[in-house]
Parts: structure tokens; sequence; C-alpha cells
């Protein structure tokens, strides 16, 4: 069968890498694609972003069943489209992308369904936000209440930052337009971060391998806030007995809390989560933002730790079989490092080209993000440029599987962190965790 996965970043390189894997797959469409899936074999690039074009390629060449990856294309509307043409597609319906690309609906939401997270308030007036940020003190979260490319939340330390971030959204230019034409500013929660992602069909749940990103640019969760600068799967943090409140204190309530709000919840939904200190049974637990997509880059390891064939799960859950489903995991650990642009997160260079690649192997696969084709050569398109991930047997031996390629692969002006899994290195030796 042919699939079609729509999204040009990391994610769906992995996405589609994975689901070529199955051999029930004669090709993955990617559209529009980048220049990581435009060299490998089973994938091909589809220069489409329009729903209406992707829906009589789909047509046309009888695609098996589609899937979402970026959050743009869930917000608008794109899985109302296929389903109103009679296609299989997997993602959530633009009324249940809201959990993602508006996050004053997502924040009353969690409070009507009684789903921990942290206290809020929403604003649309400078001067009220302002006010609320005195009333509140320092630390801060502000955020852009619309889609902002993973650019929308300043984590303000002090009122001078926070007051600042009010005026970069809600002044006379706005940061984002529409999208932060609304803020939410909210209690700084403190822990440890954890991303779960699960696999939804409108009613029963699948839950994905747990995994931890790393946000900010610099080594030791220093430096500006980024999409992510690496990943890592499994997140020892998350123990079986946390897995458990976690789906029955936030990810059972917000599927039946979207059911109970006539919004049927379908496609992956990720639970951005702060974890406290102290015992698994009594520890704090808060979401931080729901997506309603794969996260980026906890995709890659993710998808690389996948050994059953991933789009019979996906068939599962586009028939409402998902309690049918299983994934047979790698019980090896996978690590992930991003290599970004010169000049990310806040002015990435585009046009260097790339002068060396680790050659990809069965434990170790280099996925592409801001890379683009020039003829022969492979020139960085975006900010987060590549993935390099890898597979072995312990946390230590992944990332210097990881590392060694990362070696390897070669671009002016390359920016990476050195420290990726670091919390999973020192997990044993905090009482914490």
């Amino acid at each position: 069968m042919k699939l079609l996965v729509i999204g040009a970043g990391g994610r769906e390189h992995a996405l589609a890498w994975r689901l070529a894997q199955s051999p029930r797959v004669h090709k993955v469409y990617v559209a529009p694609g980048n220049g990581g899936t435009a060299r490998a074999p089973a994938l091909e690039n589809l220069p489409l972003q329009d729903a209406g074009a992707l829906i009589e390629f789909a047509r046309s060449e009888k695609i098996a069943f589609t899937v979402v990856g970026p959050e743009a294309p869930l917000a608008a509307g794109i899985v109302d489209a296929f389903r109103a043409a009679g296609l299989r597609i997997f993602g959530p319906t633009q009324a249940a992308a809201q959990l993602e690309s508006s996050k004053d609906y997502a924040k009353d939401f969690m409070v009507r369904h009684h789903i921990p997270t942290a206290a809020y308030g929403t604003f649309t007036d400078a001067d009220a936000a302002r006010a609320y940020i005195r009333a509140q003190g320092a630390p801060i979260v502000v955020k852009a209440d619309g889609l902002a490319a993973g650019k929308g939340v300043v984590v303000a330390q002090s009122l001078d930052e926070a007051l600042g971030a009010i005026d970069h959204m809600l002044g006379e230019n706005g940061a984002f337009g529409a999208a932060g034409a609304r803020v939410v500013v909210e209690e700084f929660l403190d822990g440890e971060e954890a991303s779960f992602i699960v696999m939804c069909d409108g009613q029963h749940v699948l839950p994905l391998a747990t995994s931890q990103d790393h946000k900010r640019l610099l080594d030791g969760d220093t430096g500006p806030n980024t999409g992510g600068m690496g990943a890592y799967s499994p997140a020892p943090i998350v123990t079986p007995a946390l897995h458990n409140r976690i789906m029955r204190e936030i990810i059972q309530p917000a599927i039946q809390g979207m059911a109970h709000d006539g919004i049927p919840y379908t496609g992956f939904l990720y639970a951005g989560l702060m974890i406290g200190p102290g015992p698994d049974a009594t520890r704090s637990l808060k979401v931080l933002e729901f997506n309603c997509r794969l996260g980026d880059p906890e995709t890659q390891p993710i998808m690389l730790r996948v050994k059953s064939d991933f789009s019979e799960t996906l068939e599962h859950a586009l028939d409402g079989t998902l309690d049918q489903a299983e994934i047979d995991w790698d019980r090896r650990t996978a690590v992930g490092v991003v290599l970004a642009a010169a000049g990310y997160p806040d002015a990435p260079r585009k046009g260097d080209p790339i002068t060396a690649l680790a050659p990809d192997t069965v434990d170790c696969v280099t996925f592409h993000a801001g890379t683009t084709a020039d003829g022969g050569a492979l020139r960085t398109s975006g900010g987060r440029v590549l993935c390099v991930t890898a597979l072995a047997d312990s946390i230590r031996r992944a990332q210097q599987a990881a590392y060694d390629a990362v070696n390897q692969t070669q671009f002016d002006g390359r920016q990476f962190r050195r420290d990726i899994g670091w919390r999973a290195l020192t997990a044993g030796k905090r009482h914490d965790a």
C-alpha cells in the first residue's frame, strides 16, 4: 500500500522512515518533505501543501491513509477536509486541535475537567496583563495564545523580562500577529519535565514509549528556549507507578473530557508534564501544555525504538480498535542529538552546505529537518537541521554512539548540546527520581 505523511521536519522524516519499514508499505510520500526524505529510497517528496491538492493526490494515487505531522495543518482543518472527501487520515479535527492552537482554550478545558495545571490568567489588554504580573511576581511564564512555532513561550525570571514579553506580544507591532493577540500568563512550575505521548481513536488510548526532551539551547539547560535540542527514550523519571498516575489523572480525563464536550479526540496527543519532587504516589503532576501531534525531537528516538509494524498500529487507530493494538518496543535506550543552524533560535542562517553526514546504520540514523536538496548537495534550510539518533544498551552507550555520529557530521556554524540525556544519567543519584 501507499501512504502519505504531511510535513517537512525531523518528526515527519522519522515517522515516514518507520512506516517504510513495513513489508506491506510500497511507498511513503512526504508532503512537502525535506532534503533527507528526498534521498531515502522508500520515500518520495511531494511538493504540495494545499489541502485540496493533497486530497486530489490521495484520491488519484489510492493512498491507504494519511498521517499529519505538524500542528498548522491540523489547526487549519485538514483532517476535516480529508474526512469530508471520504479519505482516511490520522489526526485531530480542527475543533479538537484547539487543545494546542489556543492555550486559553486548553487551560479552560483543563480547569473544567479537573486536569492538574498551573494557575493562570488570560489577557488581551496589555495593562491588565502587566498588573497581573506585578501582583504575582517572578518567575512567571508568558505564552502567546496561538501557534507560534515553538517560540511563543517566555519563562521570565524577572519582572522586567515578563513585562518585556507582554510588550513583545501585545504591543503595537505584536511579534506573533494574531497568535499573540491574546496571552496566557501562568504560574511558574518547578520540577522535571517529561513528554507523555499517546495515540487516540476517539475512545481508546495506546501510550507510546516515554521520552524527555531538552528545550534550552545550551548545556546544563541554560540559554534561550528552543523547539528542542535533543531527546531520549525511555525517560527513567516516568516509573510504572507514575505512568499509571499520568494515564489516570491526565490522559483519560482529557480523552473523556473531549468526548463529553462533543469533540471526540483522534490522533496523537502529547502531554508536556512538570513532575515535582518526592515519592511517585504523592509527587505533584501538572500539565504544562497539550500538543495535538507527536513531539519533535521526541519522535526520532521513539520511532527508532518501534520494532513492530507501525502501519498496523495506525490502522487500528483509524478503525477505532486501538484497544486491540500493541507496540513491540526495543528495550534499549535511544538518544537523539539536534544539530541546529548558526543563529538559532533567534535568526537561523540558511543555505550552508552540509559537507559530511555520518552513514546510517541499523542502530544509528540521521533524521533531517531543516535541509534541502540542491542538485546533488544538501544545504541547511531551517533552524533545527538534523537529529542524529542512536540506539544502545544503556543511556551512556546510546549517548556515546550519537555523539560519535555527530562528530562525523559537518556544516558551518552548527550548534549542538553536548549533554543530551544528562538527566537520565543522573536519575539514579537523585533522591527525587
